[in-house]
């Protein structure tokens, strides 16, 4: 029988506990630590609170999915009064309509709109839906880029120089031990923002691609943006070969008001979401041309996609979601890609008077800094073995028990509205002493 949880029970102690209960104490990897996971409280706007009274500036913001902060009044307002009525039933509700018209209407690729309860599902019914569209079974995606936890999805996802191959033709490298031989067969590996190198690795899977599947600012690879002539030559060659163009905007939807695919002149056939239209809550979404979507249509005659999710477009994931959305509007969008532009150049300013070879990459209101002088261009410019990502966690360390500032684990920081210049110099002030503490060790890097 389990313990009874008391009161003010430190961390430690709640990790035992959750040990007995919970494969490795914690339901997601992101938030494991050694000797044991941190524990939350209380949050509010942009600060954190554990249960040990310690409130720390969070730049994370729960994997970049609270674009305004913690607990922000007006979702909770609109949250409240939903959840007074209900929070899900076996009926279509006015709460999902309303939502899809506002996705619909804001990004111009989307003419349909499904809802999911994650990510991970909307990328998944994104694959399955162009294998539906197209009839064929092989997806392909960049090396390193992550795109959740489904198996296809997960293929080369953490590829290493053991195992990647030749750049030419890079392996498709399993993430689960036991996937199938037949997911790692059924996915096409491409390098990142190599024009000449992907075109010929699809020319070679043409007869059997259904689609194209691009994060166009992927974290896993280094978050470099693609530019806009890679998109443009996979969006002809899929124009060409019968084949969809995919994005998965789960994470880069903040970038624009549109998405990231607003700096593209190729638009996708489907575009995956989540994180920031959820309003803090779980969500997923999928939109699309409307030929395309219609393989979710239950009115036609031959149903290519039955689709269902017992919490999908629950009313309280669409009303804060809506809520969330329709307050990051043009204007705060480019509020807050500006000020995240500022901390970046103060960032670059601490970097230089701390002498260490370190850049930054990013777009939009995310930013990732890399431990090298000159930022990568590709996934194997990025890839980090074990002493950096060491080095890394120490420095992650530093920031959060030393300057009570939460960062990404890969060293990356996903900025929300509320957050003023105070907050942005207290980040690049405590980041330059974490580069000067680091110091000796940040150079021999170089």
């Amino acid at each position: 029988m389990s313990q009874k949880i008391e009161p003010n029970q430190n961390a430690d102690t709640l990790f035992q506990m959750a040990c007995e209960v919970i494969p490795g104490g914690v339901s997601r990897h992101t938030v494991f630590n050694k000797p044991h996971p941190y524990y939350a409280s209380k949050a509010k706007g942009c600060f954190v609170t554990d249960i040990d009274g310690i409130e720390r500036l969070d730049f994370a913001n729960n994997m970049a999915s609270l674009i305004h902060g913690h607990a922000h009044p007006a979702i909770l307002e609109a949250v409240m009064e939903q959840l007074q009525r209900g929070t899900a039933y076996t009926m279509a509700t006015v709460a999902e309509l309303e939502f899809a018209q506002l996705l619909c209407n804001r990004i111009p690729s989307v003419e349909k709109v499904r809802f999911m309860n994650s990510g991970t599902e909307a990328v998944m019914a994104m694959m399955k839906a162009a294998r539906a569209f197209t009839g064929r079974p092989k997806i392909a995606k960049c090396e390193g880029a992550y795109h959740g936890t489904y198996d296809f999805a997960e293929v080369s996802q953490t590829s290493n120089p053991g195992n990647w191959g030749d750049l030419n033709s890079p392996n498709s490298v399993p993430l689960v031990f036991g996937t199938p031989q037949s997911v790692l067969d059924n996915m096409v590996i491409f390098p990142f923002n190599d024009i000449e190198k992907t075109i010929a690795i699809l020319d070679r899977h043409a007869a059997d691609l259904a689609a194209v599947m691009l994060d166009p600012v992927p974290h896993r690879v280094g978050l470099i943006p693609a530019t806009n002539e890679f998109i443009s030559a996979i969006y002809q060659w899929a124009r060409k070969h019968g084949a969809l163009l995919l994005f998965d905007e789960v994470v880069t939807l903040r970038v624009g008001y549109e998405g990231a695919q607003e700096h593209y002149d190729s638009k996708p056939d489907m575009t995956a979401m989540g994180k920031i239209i959820g309003g803090g809550f779980p969500v997923g979404a999928l939109g699309g041309r409307s030929d395309v979507m219609k393989v979710f249509d239950p009115r036609e005659s031959r149903l290519l996609f039955p689709h269902s999710g017992t919490f999908s477009a629950n009313p309280i994931t669409t009303t804060a979601g809506r809520v969330a959305m329709e307050l990051f509007d043009r204007n705060a969008v480019e509020n807050l890609n500006a000020l995240t532009q500022t901390t970046i150049r103060q960032i670059e300013e601490a970097i230089k008077l701390a002498a260490v070879p370190i850049s930054i990459t990013g777009a939009g209101s995310m930013f990732r800094i890399h431990l090298s002088a000159t930022p990568p261009q590709t996934y194997r410019q990025a890839f980090q073995p074990k002493e950096v990502v060491g080095i890394i966690e120490n420095l992650l360390n530093y920031m959060y028990h030393k300057e009570n500032i939460m960062m990404i684990n890969t060293f990356a920081c996903m900025m929300s509205t509320v957050m003023t210049q105070m907050e942005v110099d207290r980040l690049s002030e405590g980041l330059y002493r974490c580069f000067m503490h680091h110091k000796d060790v940040l150079e021999k890097l170089a």
